[in-house]
Formats: C-alpha cells, sequence, structure tokens
C-alpha cells in the first residue's frame, strides 16, 4: 500500500482493490465499448493552460454563485446510485462531506438512503454553522404521479433544484453487468422506493429474487416517451429551479432555453448510456453558446484533477460535478474518504488558479485555454 495518497487517482486504485467484483463492475463500467467513458478522462488533455504571470496570487478566492447560493468552490458532488454498495456510510458520507466542505450535495433518485434520511444527517452540520445546499436528481416515470410525489418530498426535506435526467429513456448497454449479473447487495434498499419494493406485486415477474428486483424495479418504470411538453409541465409542478442533465449539442441547450429551464448539465452519464458521443469538456462549449449566457451551465464527467475543473470553468462552466471519484473516496475510508477526496481537488484547483495567474472564478476565461496542437486539425 503507498505511503501516502497524494492524487484522486491514487484513491481510485485503493478503492479498486476494495471494492467486490459486483459492485465494480457497476461503478466503474460504461456501454458497449466504453469509448465515452474513456475518452471523459482523456479528453481534459486535449486542452492547455495559458498562464498568466507577475500577478498577486498571495489571496485567491475559489467561490461561485448559482441561484443565489454562494459555494466555496465548483467542485460538487455529483448524484450516483447506490453508494451503500461502496460503504455502508453510503450517501450520508458524501451529503456529510459537501456540507462540511460548502459545495452542493446532489442526491441520486436511486439511493440507498432516502431523501429524508439524507437531510436530517447534517442537520447537527447545519447546528454548528455549515451550509447544506442539496439538489435532488430525478428520473421521470411513466406514472407521473410517482415523479410529482418525489419533487414534493424532495421539496418537503429541503433540497432547493431539481436535476431532471433526460439522456435515459432506456437503460445503456452495459457489457460487464450483462456478463456478470449484477446483483444489488441483499442487504440494501432502494430508499426512495422502499414502500414498491416491498408492496408491488409484478416482484413476482422478476422471480422473486430481493437483488435483481430493485433496479428492474426502476428501469422498467423510466418514461421512453419523455418530451420537452413534459419537461416544461414538470417544471410548472415546482416552485424549485428545475436543472435538465444529460445535454449535449448547441440545439438541445436553445430548446431548453427556449423551455425556460434553469440550467443545464453537460453529461453523458459516465459515459453510461450511448456510447462513441462527446466526451463532456469537448461538448461543453458548444452548449454554454446554446445558452447564450442567460442560464448557468454545469458538467460533469472524467473531473480528476484541479487543471480539469480550471479548463471547464474557462470553457463556460459555472461547476463540476464529480461522480465517480466519490465513490472510491467512500469505498477507501467512507466520509473521510470524500473529506479527503475534496480536500485534494479543492488544493489542486487553487494552486491552477494561482500558477495560472487568476485570483478568482470570474478571471478565468476562454483566453486561458487553448487546444493542444497535437489536436489542430491538419488539412
Amino acid at each position: 500500500m503507498m505511503s501516502k495518497i497524494a492524487s484522486l487517482s491514487d484513491i481510485e486504485k485503493l478503492a479498486f482493490q476494495k471494492l467486490d467484483k459486483n459492485a465494480l463492475d457497476y461503478y466503474a463500467s460504461g456501454a458497449q465499448d466504453e469509448i465515452t467513458h474513456y475518452d471523459n478522462k482523456k479528453a481534459f488533455d486535449r486542452y492547455q493552460i495559458r498562464p498568466r504571470f507577475l500577478r498577486d496570487v498571495s489571496k485567491v478566492d475559489m467561490s461561485t454563485e448559482i441561484f443565489g447560493e454562494k459555494f466555496s468552490s465548483p467542485i460538487f458532488v455529483a448524484a450516483s446510485a447506490m453508494q451503500k454498495m461502496a460503504h455502508p456510510i453510503g450517501e450520508v458520507g458524501s451529503a456529510r462531506s459537501a456540507c462540511k466542505h460548502g459545495v452542493c450535495y446532489s442526491l441520486s433518485t436511486v439511493s440507498t438512503t432516502s431523501l429524508e434520511e439524507v437531510s436530517e444527517s447534517v442537520q447537527s452540520l447545519v447546528a454548528e454553522g455549515h451550509k447544506s445546499v442539496r439538489w435532488f436528481q430525478l428520473y421521470v416515470y411513466k406514472e407521473k404521479e410517482k415523479t410529482i410525489a418525489l419533487i414534493r418530498r424532495a421539496e418537503k426535506a429541503g433540497f432547493t433544484a431539481i436535476l431532471i435526467t433526460v439522456d435515459t429513456p432506456f437503460t445503456g448497454r452495459r457489457l460487464a453487468n450483462i456478463r456478470n449479473a449484477f446483483k444489488m447487495p441483499t442487504h440494501l434498499k432502494l430508499a426512495n422506493f422502499e414502500a414498491e419494493e416491498d408492496g408491488n406485486s409484478e416482484k413476482e415477474e422478476c422471480g422473486n429474487d430481493d437483488s435483481t428486483w430493485p433496479p428492474k424495479l426502476v428501469a422498467g418504470q423510466l418514461d421512453p416517451g419523455l418530451s420537452w411538453e413534459d419537461i416544461k409541465w414538470i417544471k410548472s409542478q415546482t416552485h424549485l429551479p428545475v436543472l435538465v442533465k444529460g445535454i449535449l449539442t448547441h440545439e438541445d441547450a436553445k430548446i431548453a432555453l427556449d423551455s425556460g429551464m434553469d440550467g443545464i448539465v453537460v453529461s453523458n452519464h459516465g459515459g453510461r448510456q450511448l456510447d462513441s458521443v462527446s466526451a463532456t469538456i469537448d461538448a461543453l462549449a458548444e452548449v454554454v453558446s446554446g445558452c447564450e449566457n442567460k442560464i448557468p451551465v454545469l458538467m460533469d464527467g472524467g473531473v480528476m484533477r484541479g487543471t480539469d475543473v480550471f479548463k471547464a470553468i474557462a470553457l463556460g462552466a459555472k461547476a463540476v460535478f464529480v461522480g465517480r471519484p466519490v465513490l472510491w473516496s467512500l469505498a477507501h475510508d467512507g466520509e473521510n474518504g470524500v473529506d479527503l477526496m475534496l480536500d485534494i481537488l479543492s488544493e489542486e484547483f487553487r494552486m491552477a488558479m494561482a500558477l495560472s495567474g487568476c485570483t478568482s472564478i470570474k478571471d478565468i476565461n476562454r483566453n486561458y485555454i487553448q487546444l493542444s496542437p497535437k489536436y489542430y486539425t491538419k488539412l
């Protein structure tokens, strides 16, 4: 074992040694040939930073503001499913860590801790003076009343924005999960659906297998007929800001803007849905241009270094979400692992800002980034 953890890659290596094959396959796999999954990380290397020097960088302010909320940095915790497979503390550990670090936390619909339990878990920290900003990632179901019921629970539990995932009319074809027949551990529950798991008669059609039933329950209820009209209707049902998560093109960004959405998350679902789509850092600039600086654009996918965060901000992102690094950190050391991960990534980003000559988020713009000459078109 390494003597000291120095990077998110170090944490990932340790997590791979700890996780069982069932959980590792689920967390680590992408769709089909995993072209997009791996390109999400590699794509950041296609961009170079253009640093400026002889500026006073003795003080660097990483804070950012979205929807009237101020965050200590633009490094947010992404919604990812079934975190208790990584560590018994699961979503509670990542929520508490985000709260301590003053950054936004997002909870997956497909979580192993309920909306209410997550909110309750941070109250002691809030009482100590920390601020917890929680957003809820929402899948839209065929039965719209179930979707609205989840939104109402999120509102009541103090969540302050809704992230509607739009890239999942069907779940992607993830070969590792197919080959090794992924099963959720029988001691875990999809906590936001416990009543349905226990009471739905369709369970018998799945062979009455508690480990395969919960994922099938959720996947089988996703609405493949979802349209922009549905998204606009859902927005009309809540007072919370609504962001669409999964946008990759200028065209869809423009529709989102025209449809009254409050924000966009550039995402390819961690390369887990349609393979061979753009890496998110490559799609970011065109989505930003489609929004005309009228609504915030955030992104996820492949962020592993502080320089990755810097490049995303330079290309127009207001913030970035980290997903798999949270899972690896939970597997490594629970809540303490997530604390360590956020500490490392924040320090790397602070250093990237200082060494580039930027003392605030507002300083970072397209002038600080260029495409690597290796990737210029050769005609």
